[in-house]
């Protein structure tokens, strides 16, 4: 499956594509003869003439538009991340035509409800190309055009505009009255949405909010995902392995996270003893849910710890308001440091209310450190449940609300004590548990030894583990706390069959009843990296935030945050700065994404604006952003155009 420019007559075609404001094109051909035959005789002047291919076979088209300023959709550039040349090895079509076969041919897939016509996302010879883009040594290519080399972080506000007034229903009152035909509709999509989307997977230097890309792993079995179209609810051994597979991969990952007993070192790890401490695990869409899922098991314990029997009808069976009258309480608060937005939103939801979320900060300069003084303070308060919710991770500084087993194990003393649940937000800090044990590490490993002594615990999937959004997981020692509060009765047609099964139905675990099948990226990710792999994704990301951070902290031009004084090994994934300068420092976020080669997050810190960078993408290649980084924020310093193409000549 050659592409174009590889194949021998290809040069015709590109010849040809030059008058067509084209400066490359891939074609890739289930036969090698499709070219031979057909090739030159086809003009293509845009993505949607590729409808013109024959029947035998599939073509996928990059056009860089950086010399396309007379194509009919004013944008400069089209989202790298589905174009690439790399990417290409095994992203589906851009239009897929599907080929034609003899009646006695095979399909890829030989089951029932696998057809031929599956864009090669199951054709294994295709998979196995697109595996081997494992990290970023395939994407620093010298020959690779400036485009594909340093995809943007966003479109232009040309792109942005066009897309919008393509939108239908304004752009086309009538759609509804008789549809849009495939070659329209595929034009639509990759002429005015895609260049209008940002380059978040694309880019290895898109550092807004926690934002990972996608491995290579993932991103091909996300596509299964979607041929294959599970509805993950109900475990149903017997018909299908989905929930298997769900199983195996939060098993796996609480093994890489080292969630078993005992100190978090050391590489050697007992899958198995995690599994059996963490019975309680699931999928959710992100961080967020697993938080409401860890307040809602938190609200469920500590109300039943005070209602007696353990047997005794809770929340999830008598309400809230039943359940606090019956237990004596007057208030349910969750105590925190630096807290995530969203366990507000969680309180909310889950009817403890935003206003009981409470922050317990040990002081000005370290706001995400757990003042433990405070939180026995508020735990002695009579007629008032708590939730202790320890942030694993600051999104300002990446900072941690612990400092190492000691205080771990105090914080375990106090839950004990006065009937408190332990529930920990590691949406990203906790992978800091992944990193080796040397030294210019051991900081960090330490802030999160004792995690393991939580009674729940958020991840994130599409953050350090870089699987496609949206993915998250919950992790509880309480399987019992976790299906009364989210069992899903009276519904016998959604039983599993099975009284003795040892795998829960996801739908009594969790907000959702109908599922997509997240776990299988992660699952694929997992088996694809192995510790090492993530070891090393995740140090990337730690050693390119340690550089850019001693980059502020000498530069005339900037002030790293908050102290610019503390060793770098302090540092994770997250660097926190202002500009020096009063006027630039109001506009510094601004100025740094409109190079469309860096994008950052704005915040505040003490009361002035600040800007955050946040690492966690794996393509991170740390000699050469940190190249890129440094150039832009000199260049935006010196008030100068930051030019990538000066970077790639040096």
């Amino acid at each position: 499956m050659p592409f174009l420019d590889e194949h021998p007559g290809g040069a015709k075609i590109l010849k040809r594509f030059a008058g067509k404001n084209a400066t490359k094109a891939f074609w890739k051909y289930h036969s090698e003869n499709v070219l031979k035959r057909h090739g030159p005789k086809y003009e293509i002047g845009e993505v949607a003439e590729a409808a013109k291919l024959p029947q035998s076979g599939y073509c996928r088209v990059m056009i860089e538009p950086a010399s396309c300023a007379s194509s009919q959709h004013p944008h400069d550039e089209l989202n790298a991340n589905l174009f690439t040349k790399q990417h290409l090895e095994s992203l589906d079509s851009t239009h897929h035509i599907p080929p034609r076969r003899p009646s006695s041919a095979l399909p890829i897939v030989s089951q029932p409800t696998m057809d031929a016509h599956d864009g090669g996302i199951l054709d294994p010879a295709a998979a196995e190309k697109r595996l081997l883009l494992r990290h970023a040594d395939g994407y620093d290519d010298a020959s690779a055009s400036t485009t594909a080399r340093n995809p943007p972080t966003l479109p232009t506000q040309a792109a942005l505009r066009a897309a919008e007034a393509s939108l239908a229903p304004r752009a086309d009152p009538g759609w509804h009255a008789r549809g849009w035909e495939g070659r329209r509709l595929v034009a639509h999509i990759l002429g005015d949405v895609v260049p209008a989307l940002t380059g978040q997977a694309a880019s290895s230097r898109y550092y807004g909010f926690v934002t990972g890309g996608v491995l290579p792993a993932a991103e091909w079995a996300d596509n299964v995902v979607s041929r294959c179209d599970q509805n993950v609810q109900v475990h149903l051994p017997g018909q299908t392995v989905a929930t298997a597979v769900e199983d195996a991969a939060l098993a796996m990952l609480a093994g890489l996270l080292r969630l078993e007993s005992g100190s978090g070192s050391g590489n050697e790890v007992d899958e198995m003893t995690a599994t059996a401490t963490w019975r309680g695990r699931t999928f959710t869409t992100g961080a967020t849910a697993s938080n409401v899922l860890g307040l809602a098991c938190g609200r469920e314990a500590v109300l039943q710890k005070r209602l007696g029997a353990s047997d005794s009808p809770g929340v999830g069976e008598l309400g809230l308001l039943a359940a606090c009258l019956r237990a004596g309480v007057s208030e349910v608060q969750v105590l925190t440091s630096a807290g995530h937005s969203s366990l507000s939103k969680a309180a909310s939801i889950v009817g403890i209310g935003r206003a009981c979320v409470k922050e317990l900060r040990r002081g000005a300069g370290q706001p995400w450190r757990l003042d433990l003084d405070a939180l026995e303070a508020e735990l002695r308060r009579p007629g008032v449940a708590s939730i202790i919710a320890v942030s694993a991770g600051d999104v300002n500084t990446g900072g941690f609300a612990l400092d190492g087993v000691d205080e771990w194990r105090r914080v375990r003393e106090l839950a004990d004590k006065y009937g408190s649940w332990i529930h920990v937000d590691g949406a990203f800090g906790i992978f800091a548990r992944v990193l080796g044990d040397g030294d210019e590490y051991a900081w960090l490993k330490k802030q999160l030894d004792g995690i393991e002594l939580a009674d729940s615990i958020t991840v994130d999937g599409h953050k350090m583990l870089n699987v496609p959004y949206d993915c998250g997981m919950f992790y509880t020692r309480s399987a019992s706390i976790l299906q009364s509060v989210f069992t899903n009765p009276n519904a016998a047609y959604l039983a599993s069959g099975s009284s003795a099964a040892s795998i829960p139905s996801p739908l009594n675990i969790g907000l959702e009843n109908s599922r997509r099948f997240r776990a299988l990226p992660v699952y694929a990710a997992l088996l694809s990296e192995g510790y090492p792999g993530f070891e090393r994704l995740v140090a990337n990301t730690v050693q390119l935030s340690r550089r850019v951070a001693g980059y502020l902290r000498d530069s005339p031009h900037y002030e790293l945050l908050p102290d610019a004084g503390a060793p770098l090994d302090r540092v994770f994934m997250i660097v926190l700065f202002r500009a020096r300068d009063a006027a630039l420092n109001d506009v510094l976020v601004e100025r740094i994404n409109e190079t469309r080669q860096m994008y950052v997050s704005g915040t505040a810190w003490g009361g002035q604006k600040a800007v955050r960078i946040a690492v966690s993408n794996w393509k991170v290649d740390v000699e050469r952003d940190f190249k890129v980084v440094t150039a832009i924020l000199e260049a935006v310093a010196a008030a100068e155009t930051f030019d990538i193409e000066r970077i790639d000549a040096q």
